[in-house]
């Protein structure tokens, strides 16, 4: 007989990931499949089982083929002629922290379950983040 998991059963642990030279899809999947816990034994879908995730060097993520110009960035504001569009590479200098926060949030089931996911993901530029006593 399967036993079900439940809330208080679950564990979770600190992850770093270093996206220095990586490719951003390939870095966004192994993030969400972190922060989702799918690699737990107890994993089930309508509860959150996963851990927290820490990512580093978020500037020096790439992309394959053209999409460093081509890969467009939109900002709505809700008023006419409030379209806003950037390229990867224009919003890689200006805040590359919205590039992984965008590209884990696709990845991750579009349900209420999301932002509670997306609160564990903590991301940094550069390689000073206040979490290194966690990921010991």
């Amino acid at each position: 007989m399967t036993v079900p998991t439940k809330a208080k059963e679950i564990k979770r642990h600190w992850n770093l990931v270093d996206l220095k030279d990586q490719i951003l899809g390939r870095a966004a999947t192994q993030i969400a499949y972190k922060l989702m816990g799918k690699s737990k034994p107890y994993y089930v879908s309508n509860l959150d089982c996963g851990d927290y995730v820490v990512v580093i060097n978020a500037k020096e993520v790439n992309v394959t083929g053209r999409k460093r110009t081509s890969k467009m960035y939109q900002n709505y504001s809700g008023y006419p002629g409030g379209l806003k569009e950037i390229n990867f590479s224009e919003l890689q200098k200006k805040d590359p922290l919205r590039i992984i926060n965008e590209a884990v949030a696709g990845m991750l089931p579009k349900n209420k379950i999301r932002s509670l996911l997306l609160k564990r993901l903590y991301v940094f530029s550069d390689e000073n983040h206040p979490y290194k006593e966690k990921l010991k």
